[in-house]
């Protein structure tokens, strides 16, 4: 524990700062315990900051204290932290222009596995939806991915126990802190997740409960952490639609399961599908195919990485292009190499998986 850490989580403390303006303070400052230390004239010069928020920086005592308390929290539970800025943060959704200033995870599963898919559905699951459950892990198990879910009734709780009975790393994302387990009947399953391998995430403090608001907040990093959003059921209205919603603007890939026209939890798959917001799938396979997955090999897992870095035409476009400069944004990296956001996005992804290229503040990349 040290004070790095306490004014990293005294700054989501701060009345007024969000997410965004937590990443464009850190910038302009130059770290986060220099937004502390700034003057009142530097923090006035900032866009997004008036004289109210200026004093609330300049006097965070009830935020310092509220951080020093949560440190003995994450202390005693042994929690990790993940600021915006390290190494193990979600990667893929820290190109996320609201990803959360701050993580709190229990568990050892790795946020930034190289395949990453979150499976989503209604709270009223149906026998055909927990059957699709089923089947996605059991063909998908041979292609080393991590699931990500939301730990709720129905198809959350379909899809991560399917991937305990199939030995697949199972992300739980929470709506509230770690102090608890919501809903409660799940305890016992959060449990099983982190003793399996895989992880309790949420943006929460302790001491913060479910309220309804914090749902839709936990369905955008459930998106933006993954790949792929698989909508196995859904009504046309609920909580898989706003994750949905929130993975079209982060531009990930959208699959979903059709059902009967007449099943009121497959309407809004097959209604996202005749909107053209999610591609047909029926069958599992089809997302190892669309994802441009290499089939397993019948060998045993690797376990010494390689000692040279295979790198594919496009990787080594935008390693020349950082070559050049000291570091480049995305948008300018975007241009130069013609290729869309979503795809930069993709290769910048792999080449910080491959330890070629690291993200800097400001969505600015460079060479290792």
């Amino acid at each position: 524990m040290n004070d790095q850490l306490q004014y990293q989580i005294a700054l989501t403390e701060i009345p007024g700062v969000g997410d965004v303006l937590a990443k464009s303070l850190v910038s302009y400052c130059g770290g986060v315990k220099e937004v502390f230390e700034a003057s009142r004239k530097q923090l006035l010069k900032i866009p997004g900051v008036g004289k109210h928020l200026a004093n609330e920086i300049l006097y965070p005592g009830a935020a310092l204290d509220r951080a020093e308390e949560e440190m003995k929290f994450i202390e005693a539970e042994q929690l990790q932290v993940l600021f915006f800025l390290d190494k193990k943060y979600p990667q893929r959704l820290k190109h996320c222009s609201d990803a959360p200033t701050i993580l709190y995870y229990r568990g050892n599963a790795n946020l930034n596995q190289a395949r990453i898919i979150n499976v989503i559905g209604t709270r009223n699951a149906t026998r055909y939806g927990k059957d699709i459950c089923k089947d996605i892990c059991e063909q998908l198990a041979p292609y080393e991915l991590t699931i990500v879910s939301g730990l709720a009734h129905g198809i959350d709780a379909a899809i991560h126990k399917a991937c305990l009975e199939n030995d697949i790393p199972t992300i739980a994302v929470l709506g509230h802190g770690l102090d608890m387990i919501y809903p409660a009947q799940h305890s016992s399953l959060a449990n099983k997740i982190v003793q399996q391998g895989g992880g309790l995430l949420t943006e929460f403090k302790s001491q913060t409960v479910a309220d309804r608001q914090n749902f839709p907040k936990r369905n955008r990093i459930v998106a933006g952490m993954t790949d792929a959003t698989i909508v196995v059921e859904t009504a046309t209205e609920g909580g898989s639609i706003t994750t949905v919603q929130c993975a079209k603007t982060y531009h990930r890939d959208i699959f979903a399961f059709p059902g009967r026209i007449k099943d009121p939890y497959s309407k809004g798959c097959n209604q996202l599908i005749k909107q053209k917001i999610a591609t047909l799938i029926d069958s599992p396979a089809d997302i190892a195919e669309l994802l441009g997955w290499q089939k397993p090999s019948n060998h045993p897992r690797q376990i010494q990485r390689q000692l040279f870095v295979e790198l594919d035409e496009e990787e080594r476009q935008i390693i020349q292009l950082l070559q050049q400069k000291e570091e480049m944004s995305m948008e300018q990296l975007m241009l130069q190499a013609n290729y869309t956001n979503s795809k930069i996005a993709r290769i910048l992804l792999s080449l910080e998986l491959k330890g070629m290229v690291r993200a800097l503040p400001g969505n600015a990349f460079s060479l290792v």
